[in-house]
């Protein structure tokens, strides 16, 4: 925890030195009047906006340790993550065989060709992982794969680690079929010490072809589910507080082209039916987290999905014109629509029931596509006219956001997207101040203060806190708001797009300064905007006080971007304030300091007690965000 000099101390320090006194500063007055609520706070304002980038999901939040478990990365040099690695005098080949897998998504697969093996020298091949496996001591991993050989025999699977060679575990399947078969297994490891350097090992002890698809390993997950997600992570987004999640994603969603967007049927059911499709971020999905996951995502942190459904238009501008055309999409939306919220005995209902979740989901927002004021066609009027219709048709209580301002449909929420500097933000802060609330509700989708890579440093952080104090004095017109990108693997290569909000590698993952400030802002939240006018203070200051009369509390939230000090009298008026608070304060040296995976810790709240009445002075130190929280009955 870090001190700082109260400026009057500073300014006798600086002249004993013989140094010029420091400038006094005047103090700043906060007033506010508690039993004046001017609103209230939408009740969904903090959330998350996820897609795969940066390693988000394969490599990320999605727990497989296997990379490139269905063979779709290869080239010149051969399968991408997969190595030969014979024992002594054993002899064999490995190349992807395109003719032969085990279901219609997966039609082709690895064969290794073995021409030379025995029990005391097999031949096999290894996976290295993302950037690694993490491997545990004591602890269980689950894992399956599909295999067919020529000539039966077995084969067996290790955990192994890079340096030593030591097995950390290892189990022999069942005999190798010459039908297409899938194989479960676990993996149980002993005293071994905790290392990323480890490998997955598959041994054939016996000459002849065997062929391979659908490798996968999977340690313990969040909640124990099946096929499911990391715990650090998950933790972590819990940490949030948020109240939605944003899917399955923005440019995620689009695909380049057509054919490759997010196409739901295709990421539902057993993993071997799900065929993997390109992200916009040049790397191949595996679809592991597809559309159930992601609903049950929402249910294991207790929050609500917000549908993103295709609209027509990829990133590279291919699109469907409304009419004829479009309607196959918008049926496609209305089956996901059903999908998510349909009861047992509903079509898609039905489907989602059979996989295991007979329960409908809560949905109260659906968004038709994403960023279309690129289209530069100019198609999506039409195009969100006819969804607009379709849906509000079947689902009328459902709020239907569009991408971009329309001029003929009138949608119940409009989403902005903004990714700026902190300076940008600063002057962005009254833009919701004045506009009118007869129009559309707003949802900020996509936003961050880009500074500082692979996470975010302070100074973002702090425009990321000055931004959210705009967001909660408009909380009215503003129903939902969702950082992005999420998640990003800190390994090299696993970046696509820098300033993110938490990073990971194999072992460890962290927050940033603005994962910091986004959790404060979200789980110190009232439900009313209180009336408050903050005059005289720098204007890299910023503030936005909330209440919750049903627990007797009062936010005050206090931005200070500068590098000075600011001095603040507060007066509460129309309330009597305990003289017990709570200040939650994160700050730091500089704007660039940060958090780092070697230093995850260096820049996070601190807790401390303040006293208060209805009038008291505080200051506020200079590059930090800090919230009171406060005892008060009006």
């Amino acid at each position: 925890m870090r001190t700082f000099l109260p400026l009057a101390a500073a300014t006798l320090l600086a002249v004993s030195l013989g140094l010029p006194a420091l400038a006094q500063t005047p103090a700043a007055t906060l007033t506010i009047e508690a039993d004046k609520p001017l609103h209230a706070v939408s009740p969904t304002l903090y959330g998350m906006m996820t897609e795969e980038i940066n390693y988000s999901y394969d490599g990320g939040l999605y727990a497989e340790m296997v990379r490139n478990r269905s063979f779709t990365d290869r080239n010149w040099e051969g399968i991408g993550h997969w190595t030969l690695d014979p024992t002594g005098t054993a002899k064999a080949t490995a190349k992807y065989d395109g003719e032969t897998g085990p279901t219609e998504a997966l039609p082709g697969s690895m064969v290794l060709d073995v021409t030379q093996a025995d029990a005391k020298h097999p031949a096999a091949v290894r996976n290295d992982g993302w950037w690694g496996m993490r491997v545990l001591p004591n602890t269980t991993y689950t894992g399956s794969l599909y295999a067919r050989s020529e000539n039966g025999g077995s084969m067996t699977v290790s955990l192994v680690n890079d340096g030593s060679g030591k097995v950390a575990a290892s189990t022999a399947l069942a005999t190798l079929s010459p039908e297409w078969k899938q194989y479960t297994f676990t993996l149980r490891t002993g005293a071994v010490p905790a290392s990323t350097d480890n490998h997955l090992l598959l041994s054939v002890p016996q000459m002849g072809k065997v062929w391979l698809q659908l490798v996968s390993l999977f340690p313990p997950t969040y909640k124990n589910r099946a096929n499911g997600n990391r715990p650090d992570l998950m933790q972590l987004l819990a940490g949030m507080h948020p109240k939605f999640l944003r899917l399955p994603g923005g440019n995620y969603l689009e695909g380049d082209q057509i054919d490759e967007r997010f196409d739901w049927k295709n990421t539902i059911g057993p993993l071997a039916d799900r065929p993997t499709h390109r992200s916009p971020w040049n790397y191949q999905s595996t679809d592991g987290l597809g559309l159930l996951e992601f609903l049950e995502w929402t249910e294991d942190l207790n929050i609500e999905p917000v549908l993103a459904v295709y609209a027509g238009y990829s990133l590279k501008g291919d699109h469907i014109n409304a009419g004829p055309a479009l309607t196959p999409f918008v049926d496609d939306a209305m089956d996901e629509l059903e999908f998510v919220t349909g009861g047992p005995e509903t079509k898609w209902g039905a489907v989602r029931a059979k996989l295991g979740h007979p329960a409908p989901f809560p949905l109260h927002y659906v968004e038709v596509g994403n960023e279309d004021e690129f289209d530069h066609a100019l198609t999506y009027e039409g195009r969100f006219a006819q969804f607009h219709k379709a849906i509000k048709a079947k689902y009328p209580s459902l709020q239907v956001i569009a991408t971009t301002p329309l001029k003929r449909t009138v949608p119940d929420v409009v989403d902005d997207h903004y990714y700026k500097r902190a300076e940008d933000f600063f002057s962005l802060l009254h833009k919701y101040d004045n506009m009118p609330r007869t129009g559309p509700k707003i949802f900020v989708g996509e936003w961050a203060t880009r500074e500082g890579s692979p996470t975010t440093n302070l100074g973002a952080a702090l425009g990321d806190a000055a931004f959210m104090t705009s967001l909660e004095r408009n909380g009215d017109l503003i129903v939902m708001a969702s950082y992005a990108p999420l998640l990003v693997n800190v390994n090299p290569g696993g970046m696509q797009w820098e300033s993110d909000l938490i990073g990971y590698d194999a072992a460890s993952s962290y927050g940033s300064p603005s994962y910091y400030a986004q959790a404060l802002f979200a789980e110190y939240l009232g439900t009313e905007v209180t009336t408050a006018t903050l005059s005289g203070a720098s204007d890299r200051v910023f503030t936005s006080v909330t209440r919750d009369p049903a627990k007797g509390a009062l936010y005050v939230k206090l931005v200070n971007a500068s590098t000075e000090p600011q001095e603040v009298d507060v007066t509460i008026a129309g309330s009597h304030v305990r003289s017990g608070a709570t200040l939650w304060s994160l700050h730091g040296a500089t704007r660039a300091e940060t958090n780092t995976i070697t230093d995850p810790k260096r820049i996070v709240p601190v807790k401390s007690s303040l006293k208060v009445s209805d009038t008291f002075r505080h200051t506020v130190p200079p590059l930090s965000v800090e919230v009171m929280v406060l005892g008060a009955k009006p």
